[in-house]
């Protein structure tokens, strides 16, 4: 339960991140690299997603 706990932590993460990422991309004032880091912070929460996912089914097996 724990993992499904932190998967919902993870992907409310997520989505405050590509709210960010979006909100900034409307602003044509927004550095560059504010956009790289929201989209690599974005990923890596994306990457752990996927990573705790195939770990839970690998324990589900």
């Amino acid at each position: 339960m724990a993992i499904q706990a932190h998967l919902v932590e993870l992907e409310r993460k997520h989505r405050i991140l590509e709210s960010e990422l979006h909100d900034a991309l409307q602003h044509l004032s927004t550095d560059d690299l504010k956009i790289i880091e929201l989209k690599r912070r974005k990923l890596m929460v994306k990457d752990e997603i996927e990573r705790l996912r195939l770990a839970a089914a690998d324990t589900l097996h």
